[in-house]
C-alpha cells in the first residue's frame, strides 16, 4: 500500500509538473493585456525585465492552441484550431524565450510538456537546424478535436523569410525592426488575425513603439 502511495504521489506531481498553463494567474497588467485581445487586433505589453511579459505571450498562445480558456479569460478565443508563429530576435534568443516558456528547458527533451503548452496536448516537435535545442514547430492537440500548430522565427533572416504564409497570429518577444513586423501583421489579413508584442523598450521612441501610440492600438505599459 505505501508503494502504491508513493507512485500516485508521484503522479500527481508529474502532472501537475506538465499543466503549467493551469496554474496561471495574470496580474492586473497581464490581464489588461489579455482582455485587450477581445477589440484589438495588434497590441503591446511593455515592461521592465522579469515582469511576465513573456510569461504573458506563452501563457495566452498556448490557450489558443489547445482551446483551453480559464473561467476570468475575457480576451479572444478560437473555437477551431490556429495556425500561430513566435519569434525573437536570433535563432537562440528565440529558443531561451519563447520556445524555452512554451515548450520546457530547450537542453531537458524529458522536461518538455512543462511548459505553457500542457504535455498531454503536444502532439509533436520537428527540430530546426538553427542552432542545438532548437525546435522549428510544435504540433499541438485542439479542444475541438483538430490540431493547431505553432512554428518559430527570428528578426535576424529578414522580412523575405516572413512572406507567404496566413497565419491566425504572430508573437513577437523583443522589439522587431518594423518591416519585419508589418510582414508579420501582413501574414494575419487574410483571417483577422492578431499580433502580440513583448519587450523591454531599450531603443527608446523606435518605429514600432510609435505604432503602439495610435488610438486604434492598445499598449499595455508596466
Amino acid at each position: 500500500m505505501r508503494e502504491s502511495s508513493v507512485a500516485l504521489k508521484r503522479e500527481k506531481l508529474k502532472r501537475l509538473e506538465k499543466n503549467e498553463l493551469g496554474r496561471y494567474r495574470p496580474y492586473d497588467k497581464q490581464k489588461i493585456f489579455h482582455d485587450a485581445g477581445a477589440s484589438h487586433r495588434e497590441r503591446l505589453f511593455m515592461a521592465g525585465n522579469q515582469l511576465g511579459k513573456t510569461l504573458a505571450g506563452a501563457s495566452e498562445w498556448a490557450m489558443h492552441l489547445c482551446g483551453r480558456y480559464p473561467g476570468w479569460w475575457r480576451g479572444r478565443r478560437f473555437e477551431r484550431p490556429v495556425r500561430l508563429w513566435a519569434a525573437g530576435v536570433t535563432a537562440e534568443s528565440t529558443r531561451d524565450n519563447p520556445q524555452r516558456m512554451l515548450l520546457g528547458p530547450p537542453q531537458r527533451r524529458d522536461a518538455w510538456g512543462t511548459g505553457a503548452i500542457p504535455g498531454e496536448c503536444i502532439l509533436g516537435t520537428s527540430a530546426s537546424r538553427q542552432g542545438a535545442d532548437t525546435v522549428d514547430s510544435i504540433v499541438v492537440r485542439h479542444g475541438s478535436g483538430g490540431q493547431s500548430t505553432l512554428a518559430f522565427k527570428s528578426y535576424e533572416k529578414g522580412r523575405e523569410k516572413w512572406q507567404g504564409e496566413t497565419l491566425d497570429g504572430v508573437w513577437f518577444d523583443e522589439e522587431p525592426p518594423l518591416d519585419v513586423y508589418s510582414e508579420g501583421l501582413t501574414r494575419t489579413n487574410a483571417t483577422g488575425g492578431m499580433t502580440i508584442v513583448t519587450f523591454t523598450p531599450l531603443l527608446g521612441m523606435s518605429e514600432v513603439v510609435r505604432l503602439f501610440l495610435s488610438d486604434a492600438i492598445t499598449e499595455c505599459g508596466g
